[in-house]
């Protein structure tokens, strides 16, 4: 067996190339190994289209190419062979608004009032459409813009993605709705097409998968950057075929007498299944698959960049080992999540790379590609990754930041500064420890203030919480 550094065993641990490692065969079609990361420098081409897609709550090890023993992705796993597998990749928070926050304005949440509601959950909260977004800078670059899908950056009248720079919006406003009547957590109904509502009541996910292969099979006259945000496999836990059981969930939305009879309605905690949740993650595989057939249809394949992540870590039944935690915590298990990028014009496929990134680097990477400039006012806390991923660069060296209220971590190389609930402190060697059980903090006393002093001058730039 060669010899490969601690930090690349421990990425490959939950992916199908550590099979490969260890010399059996990594999936059904015998995918050859994935090699280290390497750039392809070549002279710069056209700009590329944006076609970043999310999943909700979707575990960091919930697809087969990380580790899912009993969940079969074979169009997400095509999707990693093509282009690039990203071990550590990670949210920009630990819940769904302050994660689309980070990713669509490129700096922490905590930088505006709306990223700091986890998640937000009230019409008073939301992205002030003044601040510059992915989608406004672009448009000024020459892109066209569209987000389909879940939002959760604000709802109507004062917050919309129409409102902060997206030329089309088809999607819900919320951060959860019941999957075929389409009411939301607000209990009211929740699908719009720009800032109309529009009246489709079958799954959720089917409807956003045609708007999406539509939107792509377009002959576009520009660039353009299309969002598409699933709410897949976020709960209630619903398939395609649960149409029933998504009519009671309803009944109960619309005969609850308060905003907490509306969540427990959705929250679902009477149902799903490891089986349920695994229909749900495969669901999502088909509809990514859909639309990238739909892409390469079109001729718009080679030169458009296709990037898919989660909104932050899995939930009650996703599968996330080895790591600890789950969504709302900042251990590794709520933050680290399946990431993965191709661009076949100028990216070579079958690779694997454990540099670790977040949400923020992905925001300056694809205005660095589009031509677009961040707005000097607005200064961006993500780091762009062009240099990385188009040029052989090494890749840059920061501090990642994240900070919620009931916990705080900074990663810097291997070492992870993680602060608990209580207030403890705790210092993880993930290179050595991707589980977070051995705390190094009474060994490194000096390691720990140090990483401790640079998560609280970042901390001391961001706004305060409100009491």
């Amino acid at each position: 067996m060669p010899e490969i550094s601690r930090r690349a065993f421990a990425g490959l641990v939950g992916g199908g190339a550590v099979t490969a490692v260890a010399g059996t065969a990594a999936t059904a079609e015998a995918a050859p190994a994935e090699r280290p990361f390497a750039a392809r420098p070549a002279a710069s081409g056209k700009r590329p289209n944006l076609l970043v897609i999310l999943g909700d709550d979707l575990g960091w090890a919930d697809l087969s190419s990380y580790g899912a023993p009993h969940i079969k992705t074979p169009n997400l796993d095509r999707l990693a062979r093509q282009g690039v597998r990203f071990t550590d990749a990670y949210s920009g928070s630990a819940t769904c608004s302050p994660t689309r926050f980070s990713l669509y304005t490129g700096r922490y949440p905590g930088r505006t009032p709306g990223g700091l509601a986890e998640p937000i959950a009230s019409r008073t909260q939301g992205l002030d459409p003044s601040h510059p977004t992915l989608a406004s800078l672009l448009k000024k670059a020459g892109y066209s813009t569209a987000l389909i899908g879940k939002w959760h950056c604000g709802w109507l009248p004062d917050y919309s993605p129409t409102k902060s720079g997206w030329d089309e919006f088809f999607g819900n406003h919320g951060g959860v709705l019941e999957y075929f009547s389409k009411l939301g957590q607000l209990g009211d109904y929740d699908l719009y097409e720009g800032d109309a509502t529009y009246q489709d009541l079958r799954y959720y996910t089917q409807v956003l998968t045609e708007r999406a292969v539509e939107y792509v099979s377009r002959a576009h006259d520009t660039p353009w950057l299309l969002n598409l945000n699933f709410t897949t496999p976020h709960w209630p836990w619903l398939a395609e075929g649960d149409a029933e059981t998504g009519a009671e969930i309803a009944a109960k939305i619309r005969a609850a007498g308060s905003q907490a009879e509306i969540s427990n309605a959705l929250n679902h905690y009477d149902g799903g299944s490891v089986a349920k949740y695994t229909e749900m993650v495969e669901s999502l595989d088909a509809a990514v698959g859909e639309v990238l057939a739909a892409l390469r249809r079109s001729g718009q394949e080679e030169h458009t960049l296709v990037y898919f992540a989660s909104d932050n870590g899995g939930e009650r039944w996703s599968y996330l080992w080895p790591l600890s935690g789950e969504k709302f915590v900042l251990q590794e298990g709520g933050i680290r999540v399946p990431t993965i990028v191709r661009w076949p014009h100028r990216i070579d496929g079958n690779q694997v790379s454990h540099e670790p990134n977040f949400s923020p680097d992905w925001t300056a990477t694809f205005l660095e590609l589009a031509g677009a400039r961040p707005d000097p006012a607005y200064p961006l806390d993500g780091t762009s990754l062009v240099g990385y991923l188009l040029k052989g660069e090494q890749p840059p060296e920061r501090d990642l930041f994240w900070r919620v209220r009931a916990n705080r971590a900074l990663r810097r190389g291997d070492w992870k500064y993680y602060q608990d609930e209580d207030g403890d402190d705790h210092l993880y060697d993930l290179g050595a420890d991707l589980r977070e059980q051995a705390d190094l903090a009474p060994d490194r006393p000096e390691l720990l203030a140090e990483l401790k002093a640079s998560w609280e001058q970042i901390a001391a730039g961001l706004l305060p919480y409100p009491s």
